[in-house]
């Protein structure tokens, strides 16, 4: 029986999701514990794993662009207008509040699925600040800032931008950004000999980029629907975490989408992972510091990721991916406010930086 194309990108988003879940539960793929770990104690893998993750997701999603297989002009990364005071200000904001609340969203989400009831509060805060900025109470505060700092660009993908102002071809420009960022971002992360010795973080990488491609190849293509056609999306967990709040609360008035199966994906397979590698355990807050830290961060978070149009792995994975000057924006800005995060975690608020216990890498020296 053929499904319909609805059928497809929710069943296609819960797999999606499961995947995604149970291989950052066994990698420990976490873009703040990344952020950390090399502030903290100088180890890079982590963070090479997020960056090789990038490369391959814009290499193969550019792959099929430049393939006429798939179009992603009207993905919420390159069809909205730039406004820059949300997309630096809420990154800012987004990569603090990671710190505070131990993990971005989809981190929290992987360890709510390993029994984690400290996450549960962080998500349930976080896509409730999300929603609130996005339609509720803050959504008119965040429309005066996106119109006050709104850019006069035209297009937002960078390699439409330089053949504008280059005058030069912008299929032959994508090709080149494309292949050149890919390349750059992947001899960097591999240029370490701890990382290329590092299974766990290769796999991580590999997996979560190859992941990123397949969301858009599953809305973009296999799931598109010509008659009632929704923007290309891949994993994000911004704004469909504040749908699942609303699907949640709702449910008679409101409609699944491929965003609120991800989510749902993303708990089974973290759930499953951590219960076949005997992980699963519940915990709780240490003390009343950690409950209004974490409280904080998740607040931070839910306001400054819809700020940002996305969180670390909506802005800093999807969004690269599809070679937008605002996800370059954003992404840098998450990254900023994580590094001010996790500084100041390490000059004595360690507890801010802490993610959940790892088992030991390879032993290998690091670069």
């Amino acid at each position: 029986m053929e499904l319909a194309p609805l059928q497809l990108a929710l069943w296609g988003g819960l797999a999606l999701g499961v995947m995604f879940g149970a291989v950052a539960q066994a990698t420990a793929f976490c873009s703040s514990g990344a952020i950390t770990d090399w502030v903290r104690d100088g180890d890079s893998n982590r963070l090479r794993a997020w960056g090789l993750a990038a490369a391959v997701a814009i290499f193969a999603s550019q792959l099929m662009i430049g393939f006429g297989i798939l179009s992603l002009d009207k993905s919420m990364y390159l069809a909205a207008p730039l406004a820059f005071g949300g997309l630096v200000l809420g990154g800012v904001m987004f990569g603090i509040g990671m710190i505070l609340a131990q993990g971005c969203p989809a981190r929290n989400l992987v360890r709510l699925g390993g029994g984690n009831l400290r996450a549960l509060v962080v998500v349930l805060v976080f896509a409730a600040s999300a929603y609130a900025t996005m339609r509720g109470v803050l959504a008119p505060l965040r429309a005066n800032l996106e119109a006050a700092t709104r850019s006069s660009l035209g297009a937002s993908g960078i390699p439409e931008l330089i053949a504008r102002y280059a005058q030069v071809d912008s299929g032959a420009g994508r090709w080149v950004i494309a292949l050149g960022a890919a390349a750059m971002l992947a001899m960097v992360c591999l240029a370490s000999r701890s990382f290329r010795n590092s299974p766990r973080d290769l796999v991580a990488g590999l997996v979560v980029g190859l992941l990123v491609a397949g969301g858009w190849y599953l809305t973009g293509v296999i799931a598109y629907d010509e008659f009632n056609a929704a923007p290309p999306a891949s994993l994000t967990f911004v704004a469909p975490l504040g749908d699942s709040l609303q699907y949640l609360l709702l449910y008679t008035g409101a409609s699944a989408n491929f965003g609120i199966a991800l989510i749902g994906g993303v708990l089974l397979g973290a759930c499953a992972m951590a219960l076949a590698r005997r992980r699963f355990r519940l915990e709780g807050f240490g003390d009343q510091n950690d409950f209004f830290r974490q409280i904080a961060g998740a607040a931070l978070m839910g306001v400054g990721g819809v700020l940002a149009m996305g969180c670390t792995v909506g802005q800093g994975l999807t969004g690269l991916s599809t070679l937008s000057l605002g996800s370059l924006i954003a992404a840098s800005s998450i990254v900023l406010g994580g590094y001010i995060g996790a500084r100041w975690s390490a000059a004595g608020n360690t507890a801010c930086g802490a993610d959940v216990a790892l088992e030991p890498a390879p032993s290998t020296a690091r670069s």
